[in-house]
């Protein structure tokens, strides 16, 4: 089975990535206004199979110095088919991307599919601060 991956704000089914997310470990309640802000101000990839959306990725970034990579999902009943591969290989081939020299992401589970990507550990951690309001 072939997949599309699109960046096409139009294409995506809020209420779909809405009920994946607020059920994910990392963002649990996160409310459905929540994700539609946070992907007006991302760049977006929807992962389709036909019309029906399977998948999700969206990038905070300035196009420039910086990318975050965020909320990365295949739903549970297509995984194991390489969707998650072909999602992340059309985020770090993505033309309006070539030019960002420091990607981050965070995953409590998924560092072997990033590594494939390049992503490793930060080199000196020390360096990073943060600000995590609960």
């Amino acid at each position: 089975m072939s997949i599309n991956i699109s960046t096409d704000k139009q294409k995506l089914n809020i209420d779909f990535i809405h009920q994946f997310l607020t059920r994910s470990y990392w963002a649990k309640g996160r409310t459905k206004d929540e994700v539609r802000t946070s992907i007006e101000h991302c760049l977006n990839f929807g992962v389709y199979i036909n019309t029906t959306q399977i998948g999700f990725a969206r990038i905070l970034t300035d196009y420039v110095v910086f990318a975050y990579v965020m909320d990365v999902f295949i739903i549970e009943e297509h995984r194991g088919n390489g969707y998650a591969k072909q999602l992340m290989k059309a985020v770090t081939e993505c033309p309006d991307l070539q030019n960002i020299k420091r990607w981050m992401l965070a995953t409590s589970d998924a560092h072997n599919l990033y590594k494939q990507f390049g992503f490793d550990a930060i080199p000196d951690p020390s360096k990073i601060m943060g600000k995590l309001i609960i």
